[in-house]
């Protein structure tokens, strides 16, 4: 039987990347992993990150929204933060997103659902968006090849911006996603962010 620490944030966002960072840190140094892969849209998570790991042996990916991802044809990720990140040594992945790519444009076409839409909308009901964006992540940059599939990563995600999720994850490729285990909840938020009808 293993004892740890769980960090419960009280709302999601991106005031708790910093604590996540710190969290991040110390499991890397417990479990000795190796790989970090990380949402981040600016590459302002992937930068505080790196400040957290600096001085440890981890290779760290960070994964900004593919181009178009909102609109026209850009990344979200700025000329200058994609130079900041290069200099640090972090690699950058840009890519279809594993848990939505074109089946998201069937159901905005068509109005349906796709399997791996449910898959998604699933991981959100640990209560928050970064679950399914950290297992998202973690097959994302399995399959560029830049994590090992063969060895436990922590995967981090967040609500909008910034990191409020971390998770120890034994990574899978797409074409064998079913073999992917969430192994470790590193910190989460409680809850999901409250609609309007709710506030």
């Amino acid at each position: 039987m293993t004892v740890k620490q769980v960090t419960y944030f009280d709302k999601p966002g991106p005031q708790n990347t910093e604590a996540l960072a710190k969290a991040v840190s110390e499991r890397c140094r417990e479990l000795d992993i190796r790989h970090i892969v990380a949402a981040s849209s600016t590459g302002t998570t992937a930068l505080t990150l790196w400040e957290a790991v600096k001085d440890l042996d981890v290779t760290l990916v960070a994964v900004p929204s593919h181009a178009g991802f909102r609109s026209g044809d850009a990344c979200s990720l700025s000329d200058e933060n994609r130079k900041a990140l290069e200099e640090k040594g972090i690699h950058i992945l840009v890519c279809a997103h594993a848990l939505s790519g074109v089946a998201r444009s069937i159901t905005r076409k068509f109005g349906t659902i796709s399997h791996v839409e449910i898959i998604a909308q699933t991981l959100k009901l640990f209560g928050c968006e970064g679950i399914k964006v950290g297992v998202e992540v973690g097959v994302m940059a399995a399959d560029a090849g830049l994590v090992p599939t063969d060895r436990e990563i922590i995967a981090v995600g967040g609500t909008g911006r910034g990191g409020d999720t971390a998770i120890v994850l034994k990574a899978a490729h797409m074409n064998n996603f079913f073999d992917l285990e969430v192994r470790e909840t590193i910190a989460k938020p409680r809850q999901r962010p409250r609609k309007a009808a709710d506030a």
